[in-house]
């Protein structure tokens, strides 16, 4: 089966269909499209709330009660908003032609080269970024973990928590496609729910720390400016599932009588009431509880229970796993693809067990050699979490749709797209300060 495209005529058409088909059946987006409108839901929470849902109480130390809420609620229904755009877009006509990745919807309004070239690198940056992130996150929550159920043991390197919990991955990554992960999203999205739950639960039991101080966290003016532009970056961060909702949907069976767009939808609801559950009382609770002396990650101000924080970095990991392997597989979709249609190699088991063991072997290095990549993704987030989540949809939808000038959906869609601007251009700016200020604690390989 050469990917070659030679022939002539009727002949070589339908020969370079059948290699199209036979590709198509192959590739991990593509392969299966039995997916039930369930699947939609817990692939879209995995894909969101990762664990910079404990972060969403410092992001609100730097930005107070009211630009807080504000930011927090608006996200929200923006997102949602656009989610509904792209799930709208996914086929022009009911059993039309899909766009069964955030590329080819590209393609479909930029044109063939260009729609290539704004999508690609901003999907990839996210999706590797945070398969980078996970790593390091599911490192040090193992390492919390062992910390947490041992205390009197050895201390082992956060290196070696990063080590063992990328040799899970090197296993579940040879899973052939998005519905085979299905079990594996379906617990990773029970327990984001479930850790969320333990943070604002156990904050709740503990009470309003004395002396609580609702005050702006920072030393200057300057300081409080900067830190409210790196707080939007961590929630554009929290907002990042559009990079894989396409590909979520291409594994839906779709027809003229019943479009992919309706189950589709009916999961991203579910998702988006799920991602309200775990995002707001976390950060709302998080900050009526400890106010502006609360840590990046609110598991590590509770403390105690001890057995009850322990379980909570447990279904961390358990989450971060899925959640790897959801933002891995379209990654896998394009490296498969290029391998096949470009370098003419042969779609076969050993070429998947080959790139996708190389990809997370490449992931844990740099987790190991970077261990402060959460720092860096707020810098390079600002760039590709807040177009492809907040307005690159809208964009899309103006060209593609043609809404009425100064109509309603005109006027929404250049709303977001300011809004999204904004959180691009400033998000970077606050996280690199921070990055310029902190780079004398950071250390290589620790």
């Amino acid at each position: 089966m050469g990917y070659d495209k030679e022939g002539s005529g009727d002949g070589s058409a339908s020969a370079s269909a059948l290699k199209q088909k036979q590709l198509e059946d192959w590739l991990p987006v593509t392969a299966s499209r039995n997916a039930k409108w369930w699947y939609s839901a817990f692939h879209n929470l995995t894909a969101m709330v990762g664990a910079g849902v404990l972060s969403l109480p410092y992001a609100m130390a730097h930005m107070g009660w009211g630009p807080g809420i504000t930011v927090l609620i608006l996200s929200w229904i923006i997102t949602l908003y656009t989610l509904w755009q792209m799930v709208e877009m996914h086929e022009r006509e009911p059993g039309g032609k899909r766009n069964d990745r955030y590329h080819e919807l590209g393609q479909e309004a930029f044109g063939e080269k260009l729609g290539l070239w704004i999508v690609v690198p901003q999907q990839l940056l996210v999706e590797v970024g945070t398969c980078i992130v996970y790593m390091v996150t599911g490192g040090k929550s193992l390492k919390k973990v062992h910390e947490t159920f041992c205390p009197d043991c050895n201390q082992i390197r956060t290196s070696y928590w990063i080590i063992i919990f990328a040799s899970v991955n090197f296993v579940l990554v040879q899973l052939p496609n998005f519905n085979s992960i299905s079990g594996i999203s379906l617990a990773a999205a029970v327990m984001s729910i479930t850790y969320s739950i333990i943070a604002w639960v156990a904050s709740m039991k503990k009470g309003v720390i004395a002396d609580v101080d609702y005050s702006i966290k920072s030393e200057s003016t300057s300081d409080s400016v900067f830190h409210f532009f790196s707080a939007l970056g961590d929630v554009a961060f929290a907002y990042a599932g559009h990079n894989v909702v396409l590909e979520i949907q291409a594994t839906m069976p779709s027809s003229p009588e019943k479009p992919s767009k309706v189950p589709m939808w009916k999961g991203c609801v579910w998702a988006y009431i799920g991602v309200a559950i775990c995002y707001f009382p976390v950060a709302f609770i998080g900050y009526y509880v400890f106010g502006n002396s609360v840590d990046d990650n609110i598991l590590i101000t509770l403390q105690r229970p001890p057995w009850l924080i322990g379980m909570a970095n447990l279904f961390v990991v358990i989450h971060v796993v899925g959640g790897y392997q959801v933002f891995a597989m379209p990654v896998f979709d394009m490296i498969e693809t290029f391998l096949v249609t470009k370098l003419d190699f042969q779609p076969s088991t050993l070429l998947r067990i080959t790139t996708r063991s190389l990809f997370v072997g490449i992931t844990m290095f740099v987790g190991i050699c970077i261990p402060f990549f959460g720092s860096l993704l707020g810098f390079l987030g600002g760039f590709a979490f807040a177009p492809t989540t907040y307005f690159l949809p809208c964009i899309i939808w103006l060209k593609l749709k043609k809404p009425r000038k100064y109509g309603l959906s005109w006027t929404i869609n250049w709303i977001c797209i300011v809004i999204g601007v904004l959180i691009m251009t400033l998000s970077p700016i606050g996280a690199l300060r921070n990055i310029i200020v902190s780079a004398k604690n950071y250390k290589f390989f620790s």
